[in-house]
């Protein structure tokens, strides 16, 4: 059985001004049934704690629902935003898309 994946890829600037509606973005498709939410952040500039703060809530939120969120394409700033706080050891990470659409295929 296929787990249900589902993309979310925000652009610009991850801060306050953006961290709710992302947050909501995540919620509404745990509810719409995903299994796996994939947070593509190739378009992402720059990510502050706001944007961190909301990335870990909607985590919590997946979690609780059964779901996993994994995320891709990382910059070298929201690389080093992550390793500072130690949140490269609690989110999965994939280098890009095609990295993540590698494992799923050898998971299904």
């Amino acid at each position: 059985m296929s787990s249900v994946v589902k993309i979310i890829q925000p652009s610009g600037i991850l801060d306050t001004t953006k961290a709710g509606q992302f947050r909501q973005e995540i919620s509404d498709l745990v509810l719409a049934g995903a299994d796996v939410v994939l947070i593509d952040f190739q378009d992402v500039t720059f990510m502050d704690s706001s944007g961190l703060g909301a990335l870990v809530l909607a985590l919590k939120t997946v979690r609780a629902a059964g779901s996993q969120l994994v995320v891709c394409s990382i910059n070298e700033q929201i690389r080093i935003l992550f390793e500072l706080t130690s949140m490269d050891r609690v989110f999965e990470i994939f280098a890009t898309r095609d990295a993540f659409n590698s494992k799923m295929l050898l998971n299904n």
